[in-house]
């Protein structure tokens, strides 16, 4: 009775149709994603001011970007945690709340270490939302479309990145000065966090569990085709043990090494390329404005991988990721290796954008299908906290492959081996593709085997 129970509750989740419900969790999960864009610009944007307004060289700030980095690799870490015992909606609360307070303290920073120790906390916060945006789209898509709507709502970084810089710079030319940079990432989330505190359900899994439901959220869940039991709080699939711990068993541990490992060589690749491609740019002969307007076109690239990765994820799996992890080699050889016309440089640069971060992108929209709901915050931030080890690693990586001497473009040369590496990765991942379960018995049986057999059994969805 509790597994027919548990089958009819997750099949009307799993199988839900894309309405107006989903559509607004969608672009509030995208808001929150633009933070993170936003966030991973912002103290690059500053830095420049900041050298003549604290007299400090350049390569003081890298303790900002380091403690930055830190901070999104505990922040990811303790996300998983937080967001599959206690909920996705507190944790998307928490962390907006912690980024917006602390990017205002970053512009009252009288020191580097200040603004070090501020920068330690929007990132913890801004990755406590990105892991907890991943869970909550997840719960709120059908399976069919898990991956697609996943991407759309991952696309809110680069785009984040985009418009926040061409505000920034716009607001800078009119004559303001570096601490403008940090008030707008402050002011952005405060005003975000009333919007979620109305508009933003938690998800109906925890809902489900809940005795104590308003008249809105049993509405909610009418709306999903749920009728909340007794029966229903001991069935959905919610965590109910250390999520940590599931991380490596339940049959889960090869895709969770191989995801690290994925995650670690895109995000490398990805602050590779976000610390050092403007200076790059600048040594290759462009004029400071070329040069922010050609990165600005990267960044612009992943939101345009948006519009099909994710689509190309629910319908061929794996095999979709890894073709467009390799397919990036390609363009980050042109760009190392081939003198172009400036012209050509840009559209270059825009599809080294297209597949470098479009596919660490969509390495977080596979791991929305790659877990079931009751690890998906974990397994999305443990493997977002690994992963930031590579941006701790791409600052010095590019600043020593510059001091041996090596012509500039050569810098991305080390970043077609981690695409390579991640390419091979993700192909060993078992991520098929996916369609509609036809009917509540098939889903009984597919998760009877998914529980018995790990992930590798979702095979029968297909």
């Amino acid at each position: 009775m509790e597994e027919a129970s548990f089958s009819t509750t997750e099949y009307a989740l799993e199988n839900q149709l894309v309405g107006s419900l989903q559509v607004r969790v969608a672009v509030i999960c995208g808001l929150i994603q633009m933070c993170d864009g936003y966030d991973v610009g912002s103290i690059g944007w500053s830095v420049p001011l900041l050298t003549r307004a604290w007299h400090l060289a350049p390569s003081a700030f890298a303790l900002a970007f380091l403690w930055s980095n830190i901070g999104l690799m505990a922040g990811a870490l303790l996300a998983g945690p937080i967001g599959d015992r206690i909920g996705r909606k507190p944790l998307l609360m928490i962390s907006v709340t912690v980024y917006g307070i602390a990017s205002l303290a970053s512009a009252l920073s009288p020191s580097l270490e200040f603004l070090a120790g501020t920068r330690f906390l929007t990132g913890a916060g801004i990755a406590g939302g990105f892991a907890g945006t991943v869970a909550m789209i997840g719960d709120y898509s059908p399976k069919r479309r898990r991956a697609m709507m996943t991407m759309l709502t991952l696309a809110g970084a680069p785009l984040g990145g985009f418009v926040g810089g061409q505000l920034v710079a716009f607001l800078l030319s009119k004559g303001a000065d570096w601490p403008i940079i940090f008030i707008i990432g402050g002011v952005f989330p405060l005003v975000l966090l009333a919007i979620m505190a109305v508009w933003l359900p938690e998800s109906p899994r925890f809902l489900v569990v809940r005795t104590d439901l308003a008249p809105r959220q049993r509405a909610l869940l009418r709306s999903l085709e749920i009728i909340p039991s007794a029966a229903d709080a001991n069935a959905v699939d919610v965590a109910r043990s250390d999520t940590i711990r599931m991380l490596f068993g339940e049959g889960f541990a090869l895709q969770t090494t191989l995801l690290w490992v994925i995650f670690f060589c895109g995000i490398l690749n990805l602050f590779l390329f976000i610390f050092w491609l403007p200076e790059v740019l600048h040594l290759l002969g462009l004029t400071p404005a070329q040069s922010v307007f050609a990165t600005s076109l990267y960044t612009l690239g992943g939101v345009l991988a948006a519009l099909y990765l994710g689509w190309m994820i629910d319908r061929f799996g794996a095999r979709a990721l890894s073709v467009h992890f390799a397919v990036g080699i390609v363009f980050i050889l042109a760009i190392a290796l081939v003198a172009m016309p400036y012209f050509v440089l840009l559209i270059v640069l825009l599809l080294a954008g297209v597949t470098v971060v479009g596919s660490q992108t969509g390495s977080g929209a596979a791991s929305g299908k790659l877990y079931p709901a009751r690890m998906r915050t974990s397994g999305y931030g443990f493997a977002a906290g690994f992963g930031r080890l590579g941006g701790i690693v791409a600052a010095p990586l590019g600043g020593l492959l510059l001091a041996c001497g090596l012509p500039p473009a050569y810098v991305f040369l080390s970043a077609c081996l981690f695409a390579a590496i991640a390419s091979v990765a993700i192909a060993s991942l078992p991520l098929p593709g996916g369609q509609a379960i036809a009917n509540p018995y098939q889903f009984a049986r597919w998760y009877g085997r998914s529980k018995r057999r790990g992930p590798g059994s979702d095979t029968s969805a297909s």
